[in-house]
């Protein structure tokens, strides 16, 4: 449901020649719809991303895509941008449903313990917050709100037949997408750029309306690869930019500068609350998304990327730890000066 009230169906669109938007419900409050997108190959598609996995999902899939004409038995070949639930959930179905390989990036395990164990999962999440300061009744509240339904976004856990990798080229009848490595969202994340077409497939590296997340835990520094990333791919050259979320858009040199923004704005935002002294992660980030939205999903979100630019500004030399401190306070470095960003 998008507003509680109103379902969201599967719709396709065409965009370009040759390549369609599939536009898939998801069932997070604020987030109402993943894109997959289909682009011609061989008689068939390339899928680029599945859409979010559990009960029904398939079936919305399935008409998403019988709306241009196609089944899941045309999809030649799978690639996901990332291993996130929503762009690799329906993943093992697919595959076995279509006969395709399956092209991820390495770095795809991440997801591994929430599809195999999803309470042990929830309890390294609840441990983390409990670290950074969430109290007791908050811990509880988003225990509960994850339910009990056993539903983890993911049918299966399917490995990839090849390492999606700089060098790597994904064949379509538009022409070789070449890949490039983007990690911060998420340790997996690749953007895939068709030179000839100035097309990019970008994940969730790039959106049309610019929303930062984090994910939180799995390599040293998500901050600085995802500024990394930006850099990576800020020469390309692209007319139009298909996302993981939203419609297609232009001008992605003014997305990339947005994006950078955004990460200054938190960085400072982080730091001027330390400027008044040492604090857990969460005190951080109940400034941040202030007394109303305390008890909302948003501290969730934000607390992943005030953890990640946290550790961001410890590689820097801008911030520390303090020691002994249970749940985990920060302080500024002594002297400490704001440290410019990489462009």
């Amino acid at each position: 449901m998008s507003d509680g009230k109103r379902p969201v169906t599967p719709r396709t669109e065409k965009v370009l020649p040759g390549v369609w938007r599939l536009r898939l419900p998801l069932p997070w409050p604020g987030v109402p719809h993943g894109n997959a997108w289909a682009v011609a190959a061989d008689g068939g598609i390339v899928l680029f991303d599945t859409g979010i996995g559990g009960k029904g999902r398939l079936r919305q899939f399935d008409l998403a895509l019988a709306q241009v004409g196609f089944g899941i038995e045309d999809i030649r070949l799978l690639v996901c941008t990332h291993s996130h639930t929503d762009h690799y959930g329906l993943a093992a179905p697919i595959v076995e449903d279509a006969g395709c390989e399956l092209w991820m990036h390495p770095a795809w395990e991440h997801v591994r313990l929430l599809a195999d164990d999803p309470a042990a999962a929830l309890e390294q999440r609840l441990e983390v917050a409990r670290q950074s300061g969430v109290p007791a009744a908050g811990l509880e509240r988003y225990r509960e709100s994850r339910g009990d339904d056993g539903e983890t976004g993911i049918d299966a856990i399917v490995e990839p037949d090849r390492d999606l990798l700089p060098g790597v080229e994904v064949e379509t009848d538009l022409g070789a997408w070449q890949v490039y490595e983007t990690p911060g969202h998420a340790p997996s994340h690749v953007v895939l750029h068709q030179p000839e077409r100035k097309l990019m497939i970008s994940g969730d590296h790039l959106l049309g309306r610019t929303v930062l997340f984090f994910d939180y835990g799995h390599s040293p520094d998500p901050v600085g690869e995802f500024l990394r990333g930006l850099a990576e791919i800020e020469p390309l050259e692209v007319d139009l930019v298909l996302p993981g979320h939203g419609r297609p858009f232009r001008d992605p040199a003014a997305k990339v500068a947005e994006a950078r923004r955004q990460v200054e704005e938190l960085l400072g935002k982080v730091r001027g609350s330390l400027g008044a002294g040492e604090k857990t992660a969460f005190e951080i980030v109940a400034e941040i998304v202030g007394p109303d939205n305390l008890r909302s999903p948003l501290s969730a979100w934000v607390l992943q990327i005030v953890l990640s630019c946290l550790d961001h500004m410890a590689i820097l030399g801008e911030v520390a730890r303090v020691e002994e401190t249970d749940p985990q306070k920060w302080a500024l470095h002594q002297r400490a000066e704001p440290t410019r960003l990489p462009r």
